[in-house]
């Protein structure tokens, strides 16, 4: 054949090859949309440079963010290096830049338009590419990290992400929904790094330091004794409009202290920086110290507005005991959680009536948690027909109504010793169980409790899937940890999670929390809407010291709320002179109500 035909032939199968994998074009008429006009909260003031000493009661049992262990409290410091392609603004709640600068909304009402920033780059220097977030949908769809909730998430909630270039992407939801900035606005999960998952992934990654998008990476670890993370010079964000004046702190050091009471002392000494003093004990007694009277240490007591952790007792159905809703109720019914708000916590903690306060309109305010109430737990054992023993405990059939109670946090003691005296009078018996918090939460998620004393981090909508859906029952590793199993509540679930309108989703949103209920799973007991923290004075806040939603005002991570404050040498130096020479400054003790609701 004619060599000019031969090379004609391949110059338009080259061609058609190159047409056939184009990228797609972008074909409807959409607004691209921006924000950078919403209030600055971090302080022109701020300055570089630090380290804040902070600590964590057990080690991490993994470095991991998804499969078995990934989910315990060190996982957020972790998470919030990892930046999505949008944020929401802490105050105003609109829209905000993260790693797209850009974003439109579909007129199918389930797809989302990004333009990346082009100077996003992970912590290797690698540059965030569109692939990224194809990618993500590969790794959490993938049985090999071992997640069933992102396994189902991201096959269920998530269609696809379409990739029109580098920069310019799609993601596009299985089914349009309101609010759908909070679904789509995913994270990057980096290919280079990770490439094709085995079947040995948990292992494999169980420790290893994945590269990010945020402002800090951990930059050395011991095992069992501390973490370290260190700002990444030149960080690619540093000087965009929110992220401006923030992240300020050259290192953090989460230091590995298992005792509440040791961790105290640490801090009087400045071997720790920060303390939370939440606890009544220690905001009106133990702060009555030569170092916060002498000035050296300020106190805050900052209210914010925000949603409420879901903090209570969690009944495991799947104990004998607790499979009869009549036992379930009484159990209720014999906890005295207003004595231990008057008399353990002084009255400075409210009552939690459910596990979804603070949520708005999609918030079942006509729910009122479960009194106690000697004569309603008479009645609901009788009717199981159940006697007091000797002892004054219910029995059945040879059984005694006695639970064990699991907890990790030794701070709390005090509060389940009333419970478990005044539980007492309504012939329940309480087996107080205090382990390592990272043991504590490994038992809950092996559903291995009778009753798990514990409370969940919030999110800007209600979830209900994790928590109760029966696909999450009679398994390990879900947060089920009720085992509640319900084919009712699985299809109000199911419809919630399905709802076209956001007026549908908050009428189910309000149903399923009767539910909940009246299934009596959950006994809901303290709310804190407020932040309570002992800090050295040579560490500065803005003015407001925090945003409506801020749960700590030393938060040295977290792209929405964090790393507002910063490090002041200068006042350093002065306190530690000051100290030497015995020297005093005025008592600061800070009442901020900016934001109180």
């Amino acid at each position: 054949m004619n060599r000019r035909i031969i090379k004609a032939i391949m110059v338009w199968v080259l061609f058609f090859h190159i047409a056939a994998h184009a990228a797609p074009e972008i074909s409807e008429n959409i607004e691209w949309l921006t924000n950078d006009t919403d209030p600055v909260y971090s302080s022109p003031e701020a300055k570089k440079g630090g380290t804040l000493h902070s600590s964590i009661m057990s080690f991490p049992m993994t470095f991991r963010v998804v499969g078995p262990d990934s989910n315990g409290g060190f996982r957020s410091a972790i998470l919030d290096n990892h930046l999505s392609l949008i944020g929401i603004h802490p105050n105003t709640e609109n829209v905000v830049p993260e790693l797209a600068t850009h974003w439109a909304y579909g007129k199918d009402k389930k797809s989302m338009y990004f333009k990346l920033n082009p100077q996003a780059r992970w912590s290797d220097g690698k540059p965030v590419t569109a692939d990224d977030f194809v990618y993500t949908l590969e790794f959490m769809r993938s049985k090999r990290i071992v997640a069933p909730w992102y396994n189902d998430h991201y096959t269920k909630e998530i269609d696809k992400v379409v990739v029109y270039d580098d920069h310019t992407l799609a993601v596009v939801s299985s089914k349009p929904v309101p609010d759908l900035h909070l679904k789509l606005g995913i994270n990057p999960t980096p290919r280079h790094y990770y490439g094709e998952l085995d079947e040995d992934f948990v292992r494999k990654y169980n420790w290893s330091i994945v590269p990010n998008t945020g402002p800090y990476q951990i930059s050395k670890f011991k095992k069992g004794k501390s973490v370290t993370f260190k700002r990444k010079k030149g960080w690619w964000a540093k000087d965009l409009h929110y992220f401006k004046n923030r992240f300020n702190v050259e290192k953090v050091v989460f230091k590995v202290v298992r005792d509440y009471n040791v961790l105290w002392e640490y801090f009087k000494k400045a071997k720790t920086d920060v303390f939370s003093i939440t606890i009544p004990k220690y905001w009106h007694v133990k702060t009555k110290t030569s170092v916060v009277e002498n000035g050296h240490v300020h106190k805050i007591w900052f209210f914010n507005n925000t949603q409420q952790s879901a903090t209570g007792m969690w009944l495991n159905q799947d104990k004998e005991i607790f499979k009869n809703p009549n036992l379930r109720y009484a159990f209720a019914h014999g906890m005295n959680v207003g004595k231990v708000i008057d008399k353990v916590l002084r009255g400075d903690y409210f009552r939690l009536e459910h596990g979804f306060m603070g949520y708005g309109r999609y918030s079942n305010d006509t729910i009122q948690a479960r009194r106690f109430d000697l004569e309603k737990v008479d009645h609901h054992m009788k009717a199981s027909g159940w006697t007091r023993g000797p002892d004054g405990i219910w029995t059945k059939e040879g059984k005694r109504f006695s639970v064990e109670v699991t907890y990790g946090f030794d701070e709390h003691t005090p509060r389940l010793v009333v419970l478990k005296e005044e539980a007492k009078k309504a012939g329940i018996e309480l087996r107080l169980q205090r382990l390592d918090s990272a043991a504590t939460f490994k038992k809950f998620l092996e559903k291995k409790h009778d009753v798990a004393w514990m409370g969940w981090s919030t999110s800007p909508r209600p979830q209900f899937w994790e928590h109760f859906h029966s696909a999450n029952a009679h398994k390990p590793q879900t947060n089920n940890i009720t085992n509640t199993d319900d084919p009712e509540m699985d299809q109000m679930i199911d419809a919630y999670r399905n709802a076209l309108e956001a007026e549908e989703r908050i009428a189910l949103s309000l149903k399923i929390q009767k539910n909940i209920h009246d299934i009596g799973c959950f006994v809901p007991t303290f709310m804190v809407p407020y932040v309570r923290q002992a800090y050295w004075r040579w560490w500065r806040l803005p003015k407001p010291p925090g945003t409506k939603n801020s749960k700590s005002l030393f938060d040295p991570f977290d792209s929405g709320s964090g790393g507002m404050f910063w490090y002041d040498r200068q006042r350093h130096e002065e306190t530690k002179k000051a100290m030497k020479q015995g020297k005093t400054f005025p008592s600061v003790t800070i009442i901020d109500e900016t934001y109180k609701f």
